[in-house]
């Protein structure tokens, strides 16, 4: 385990520009995963990370030490702050002193979509995203596929809001998506609320790939073009309509049920 106590540190301040600019994150293809839930289903379902992080006084968390403990025994990085140079790099407000930094798992765009998919064009609210991977991956949803535009993914809040859906999934961004549901082998449906064919007359059991839209705007007219269905989700409430996060957790669950069916 490697100590650092002063923010002059060439490796701190590579960490601290990694915390606090999206931009960086990008560039150097690496993400940040803060807290134990994180972390413990990246061990389970991906391996070591990069490297740990952990501040001084989480030591003494039995969570904390047990993950830390184990990471030690197989040889992986560990780098210990002090608490004052933990909280001003952690993004989490009281949060427990762990993270981990990883490489931001990136693949080639398949050819066609050919499984059960999300698209997401121009979802802008992180808490939204992050909902949406998360019910995603509890229906078996294998691939998500966002357009420029779409808060990325492996933004700090989008990363809590999913608790740990990213692992389980195939995540492709900055994805031309006019052109990928142009060339889809199966069929394409985009949500809207002027749509004519409600969500509980389909046949749901094959895949599909659901399309979403910005919060406000909704799905693009290009991509409703060409989408195979134009899909509203009924409501008898006197709303304008579902939250997006919501309106993709009930299109899932309803293709979850009518396979179970």
């Amino acid at each position: 385990m490697k100590h650092i106590t002063s923010r002059d540190n060439a490796q701190y301040k590579e960490l601290s520009k990694l915390a606090t600019n999206s931009q960086a994150r990008r560039k150097a293809g690496r993400s940040l995963l803060d807290g134990v839930h994180l972390c413990e289903t990246w061990i389970e379902l991906r391996g070591h990370p990069e490297q740990a992080i952990v501040a001084e006084g989480a030591l003494q968390n039995p969570e904390v030490a047990a993950i830390i403990a184990r990471l030690e025994a197989e040889h992986a990085h560990v780098l210990c702050l002090t608490d004052q140079l933990y909280h001003a790099v952690s993004q989490v407000e009281h949060g427990v002193g762990l993270m981990f930094l990883i490489a931001t798992p990136q693949k080639d765009v398949p050819q066609a979509l050919a499984v059960n998919a999300v698209l997401l064009d121009n979802v802008q609210d992180p808490g939204n995203v992050g909902s949406i991977l998360r019910s995603a991956a509890a229906a078996g949803v294998k691939e998500v596929y966002c357009a420029p535009g779409t808060a990325f993914c492996w933004s700090p809040k989008v990363l809590r809001a999913a608790m740990g859906a990213h692992f389980v999934l195939d995540i492709y961004e900055n994805v031309d998506l006019e052109q990928l549901v142009q060339g889809a082998q199966i069929a394409t449906l985009a949500t809207s609320g002027y749509a004519a064919e409600q969500l509980y007359q389909l046949d749901l059991k094959r895949p599909v790939a659901w399309i979403f839209g910005h919060e406000g705007q909704g799905v693009s007219d290009a991509l409703l073009s060409n989408a195979t269905h134009r899909v509203i989700v009924p409501h008898l409430g006197k709303v304008e309509s579902l939250n997006v996060a919501a309106c993709a957790a009930v299109c899932f669950f309803e293709q979850v049920r009518q396979n179970l069916t």
